[in-house]
């Protein structure tokens, strides 16, 4: 396993190493200006404030030169309990004098240790933090290690002072070691590392730990502070089950004990929060500041200066790109200060905060609202994957008929296939020509509740014609209600058919907007929150509570895992919360999550792959002659032919590393970690699930290659896919509304005429009015974004270093290559004039699944987890 540690002398021989490490102020605050107003803009949430205040190391402590202090562990020699030696404590070499204490950035010091050839190879060291302040340890490198070479530590954690923790931190060296390879030096010092990672499940947690474990969503109402913004517990029961997020342990509320007191400071294991300690982080702690300090001042000032709720026109829509808002004084010096805000305002000398021009409109102004435009969005925009094939005609409902009544579709032939390029339903579906966008049976259960609030809206079904030039046609939208008597008399349902002149064609302009409402919606608590930030969540707590560092699958996997719980914890906090950004803003208001949870009763894992999803929504048929296995039914689908490119290099990777590391299925079954992780992820982390039978059974390589590949797509790909298009799609609110608040007007009503004479207004009165736009054009436009050190796919933050074997280096370096090669292939696929859903009437590329990107508001690039 080692080579013999030849070349040292059994006394007095000096190892060298070199340590790197960032002070915690290493945040570049002057990019906020001065550290007090950054700390007055951004307060809240994971205290930032440490990154500034108190940064001033304890240089009483320090100027003794024991300010931080390490040892190592060998990995071959044992003393007389079996556990690695542990040789003598060294301190930092000119930690004070080297140290720039306001500088930004790594800093490298050297230190010498005590080791002799009776020590055996290193394998491990403790490292002890003297000084008041915390620092974040980067990494350890031993020099010249006879018969080793360097060996590599990468640690990229921080470490507090020493008090704080029950023992001294540990790191082990870049090894790879399933449970039955590790040296039994280091076995010990493995499993005690997992112990205090798991905690023991009781007491609040402090900032400084780093223990994981579980708890269901009681954290987002606050029934302490209003009656009103009380909320169900979300997880732990048949009606409402979820994934676990992490447990926090605060107190419980007063006015109801089974929800949690909600408080400023979120615990999260420490390393989850300031992963990389740039920009990145600043999108999360700029999201806090727009929530809590920016969104309110904006607001006023926009009641101040167009003294109006209400946009009139759509010209009136594009003032906040084309003419901005004009801001007081005082409301500007709140937010001048953030980099994110100075991009926003105007550079002319007017007081101005105006919103980039939304991709969906740059080319065209007015293709957003054509049919083709409402069509391609469902397979190129941000919810690409809800579009079924219609197998069966009229389109049934899965809803307990005792309970609803009858919810078979109402649309008949007739209605349809005047439009068919004389094509009969019955040949559509035989031909694979018929599809459906259906958000009925997830919507309809709230709708009672829904339009007892402000909001009015319906259950919706579109019908949609595959034409022979490859762009999808829609045929008609069912728009259902509640029935005016009770649920069991089923809805009551009307059909809306595609107009282009006249009130007609202002009712299906209408009509479409409450399709797009209810697809928004399904799209931001479902697709996106639920689908991907949600679901990873626990597999992110089971894999440290299990899966050792030095663990080939905790290596495969941590790359896609940055920064998840921290958005996470953050969105509880001021998206999905009681009150929060979610519920203001879109339909569904204080049933937002709630919804999310009825539909993880249906939540399939194996079925997010991207190859089981187009087959089971019927997009696709396995074809062992088409690339991947499949062939599509929708050939130009962009999200689908472009997703297949990187599943499938996805899952190559993943093929050749579990295979190096798994030379059979034998060692899967043996692997008692991987069993362990395995277990506690689907009878805890996603325990109200844990009876169904299509969980992997994960006794063989062929389980945990799909399921690896399957979280990576999640957390890489399908995230980037449902998230940075936000702002290009919805930064137009005219394009992807996020709420209705009228009922279609009916014939006859004054409604109806108004819309006769004037369609923009009556729109405009029925979708989301003007604080609600910009409090979500605020909150989507800094989700679109990328920050400077995004890691994408492909790249990983320890560089070669993050394991010490050369053939899983190499394969994650041919993945890199496949990846820039399939980048090539989509930029040809949108050169190609044939191809119409891959730009459409706005002249939009479909960029989503670039793997690569600059910062900012791109459009594209995959990054390798849930950052943003």
């Amino acid at each position: 396993m080692f080579a013999t540690l030849k070349g040292l002398s059994k006394r007095g021989q000096k190892v060298k190493g070199r340590v790197v490490l960032m002070h915690k102020n290493v945040l570049d605050i002057n990019a906020l200006t001065t550290a007090k107003s950054a700390a007055g803009v951004i307060k809240g949430g994971v205290k930032i404030a440490n990154c500034v205040a108190g940064n001033i190391l304890d240089t009483a402590t320090a100027g003794l030169g024991c300010s931080v202090a390490l040892r190592l562990i060998s990995a071959t020699t044992a003393d007389e309990s079996g556990k690695g030696k542990v040789g003598k404590r060294t301190f930092f070499e000119g930690f004070v004098t080297s140290a720039p204490i306001l500088g930004t950035g790594q800093n490298t010091y050297d230190v010498h240790f005590e080791w002799d050839s009776e020590m055996g190879i290193p394998g491990a060291f403790y490292i002890e933090n003297f000084m008041q302040g915390e620092f974040f340890l980067v990494s350890l490198t031993l020099e010249d290690i006879p018969n080793q070479g360097d060996i590599n530590f990468v640690c990229n954690s921080w470490i507090y002072n020493a008090k704080k923790y029950t023992t001294a931190r540990i790191f082990f060296a870049n090894k790879t070691y399933l449970p039955s390879e590790m040296p039994p030096p280091l076995v010990y010092y493995r499993q005690e590392e997992l112990k205090i990672l798991r905690g023991d499940g009781t007491g609040e947690r402090l900032e400084w730990e780093r223990i994981y474990d579980y708890d269901v969503y009681n954290d987002v109402g606050d029934p302490d502070c209003k009656a009103s913004l009380a909320r169900p517990v979300i997880g732990g029961s048949k009606t409402l089950p979820y994934p676990r997020r992490g447990r926090t342990g605060r107190k419980p509320s007063k006015k109801d004990p089974k929800s949690e007191k909600r408080s400023e400071f979120i615990y999260l294991p420490r390393d989850e929060s300031f992963g990389h300690l740039k920009s990145s982080d600043f999108l999360v702690y700029i999201l806090k500041s727009v929530s809590q300090n920016v969104i309110p001042a904006l607001t006023s000032a926009i009641t101040l200066q167009f003294n109006q709720p209400e946009f009139n026109s759509f010209d009136d829509v594009r003032t906040f790109y084309e003419g901005g808002i004009k801001l007081p004084t005082n409301t500007l010096s709140k937010f001048s200060p953030i980099p994110f805000f100075k991009e926003l305002l105007r550079n002319d000398g007017e007081s101005a905060l105006k919103f980039p021009l939304p991709k969906v409109v740059q080319v065209n102004k007015s293709a957003w609202m054509t049919d083709e435009e409402f069509t391609r969005e469902m397979i190129a925009g941000v919810n690409p994957h809800i579009i079924k094939r219609l197998q069966e005609f009229p389109p049934k409902s899965k809803l307990d008929r005792q309970l609803f009544g009858d919810h078979t579709s109402t649309v008949t032939k007739e209605q349809l296939e005047p439009n068919m390029s004389g094509v009969t339903v019955e040949q559509a579906i035989q031909t694979n020509r018929l599809y459906i966008l259906d958000h009925h049976d997830t919507f309809y259960p709230y709708l009672r509740k829904i339009n007892a609030a402000d909001t009015k809206t319906y259950a919706t079904r579109t019908i949609l014609f595959l034409q022979t030039d490859g762009t999808l046609k829609p045929l008609a939208i069912e728009l259902s209600s509640p029935h005016p008597q009770a649920d069991s008399f089923g809805p009551v349902s009307d059909v809306y058919l595609p107009a282009s002149e006249g009130v007609e064609a202002s009712i299906w302009l209408l009509a479409k907007a409450y399709v797009v409402v209810n697809d928004s919606c399904h799209h931001q608590l479902i697709s996106h929150w639920l689908n991907t930030h949600a679901v990873v969540e626990p597999f992110i707590i089971a894999t440290n509570r299990h899966l050792s560092v030095v663990h080939p699958i905790h290596k495969l996997l941590l790359p896609h895992y940055r920064d998840t719980m921290n958005i996470n914890a953050l969105a509880r906090n001021v998206l999905v919360n009681a009150n929060g950004v979610i519920e203001s803003t879109f339909l569904l208001g204080r049933y937002s999550l709630e919804l999310s949870a009825v539909v993880y009763k249906d939540w399939v894992f194996p079925d997010q792959g991207l190859p089981k999803d187009l087959l089971k929504r019927g997009v696709a048929v396995e074809d062992p002659t088409a690339p991947h296995g499949l062939r599509l039914l929708i050939e130009d689908y962009p999200y689908a032919a472009d997703g297949l490119e990187i599943w499938a290099a996805i899952k190559t990777w993943v093929d050749e590393y579990v295979n190096f590391y798994y030379k059979s299925d034998a060692d899967i079954v043996q692997d008692s970690e991987l069993r362990e992780f395995w277990k506690d992820l689907v009878e805890v982390g996603h325990g109200d699930l844990k009876n169904a039978t299509w969980w992997y059974k994960m006794q063989n390589r062929t389980d945990l290659i799909e399921a690896c590949t399957t979280l990576i797509w999640i957390a890489s790909a399908l995230h980037a896919a449902v998230n940075f298009g936000q702002y290009p799609y919805g930064g137009l609110i005219l394009n992807r509304p996020t709420k209705t608040r009228r009922l279609m007007p009916k014939k006859g009503s004054p409604e109806y005429d108004e819309l006769a004479k004037n369609y923009q207004k009556v729109f405009l009165r029925t979708i989301t009015p003007k604080n609600d736009t910009l409090v979500d054009l605020t909150v989507i436009e800094i989700l679109s974004r990328h920050a400077s050190d995004e890691q994408y796919l492909g790249q990983r933050i320890e560089g070669d270093l993050w394991t010490s074997d050369t053939q899983p280096i190499v394969a994650y370096k041919r993945f890199a290559s496949k990846l820039a090669e399939i980048e090539l292939k989509l930029a040809q696929r949108n050169n190609d004039e044939t191809l119409r859903n891959r730009h459409g009437p706005v002249n939009m590329p479909y960029t989503l699944l670039y793997p690569s990107s600059k910062e900012g508001l791109t459009c594209r690039g995959i990054p390798n987890s849930i950052s943003i």
